[in-house]
């Protein structure tokens, strides 16, 4: 059976405009269709990577997320009003008790997408321990580990981290 020329129109445009709808769902583009935009949430977060000397070596602070179980560094959410070196500061002290000297002359970014709907940066400074005590905030934080620079990567989960530590350690190397 063979369809009229018509028919088949109606036919290829149907499946072109439920094959639209589908992709416009399934990518996050505009709609047309429906009026409207979707938005990507934009988050930022500021942390450092936390170091002190000891006996001769340089060793980084590494923390397990609770959620995620997840090693990386301490870092949070900018509040209202904050600066990135006042979060920075307030998010260590919160997650691991520590006080720190932030140098603000290290500074990375990282920007990846935690969730399809969401852009996350996270500002990365250097901090040096003032005090070696560590109390982790037990509801953010399952585990704390220093461990010696050279061998940090080999404990982090996502690559950004380990990037962010190869620069950190040879501006650190630089600091007297």
């Amino acid at each position: 059976m063979r369809l009229k020329p018509s028919v088949f129109l109606l036919t290829c445009r149907l499946i072109y405009v439920i094959l639209y709808i589908i992709y416009t769902e399934l990518v996050s583009v505009p709609s047309e269709r429906k009026g409207r935009t979707r938005k990507l949430t934009q988050e930022k977060s500021c942390g450092a990577i936390v170091y002190r000397k000891f006996h001769g070596n340089t060793e980084i602070l590494l923390i397990r997320h609770v959620k995620s179980g997840y090693w990386s560094f301490p870092k949070g959410h900018i509040e209202e009003g904050e600066t990135e070196l006042e979060t920075a500061v307030r998010e260590i002290k919160e997650e691991t008790g520590l006080d720190v000297f932030v140098d603000t002359g290290f500074r990375e970014t990282v920007t990846f997408s935690p969730r399809r709907d969401a852009q996350k940066t996270v500002v990365y400074f250097v901090a040096k321990a003032k005090s070696r005590e560590i109390s982790p905030q037990a509801s953010e934080i399952s585990e704390t580990k220093w461990v010696e620079i050279n061998k940090a990567m080999s404990h982090l989960t996502y690559d950004n981290d380990r990037i962010i530590v190869n620069r950190a350690k040879a501006f650190i190397a630089l600091m007297k």
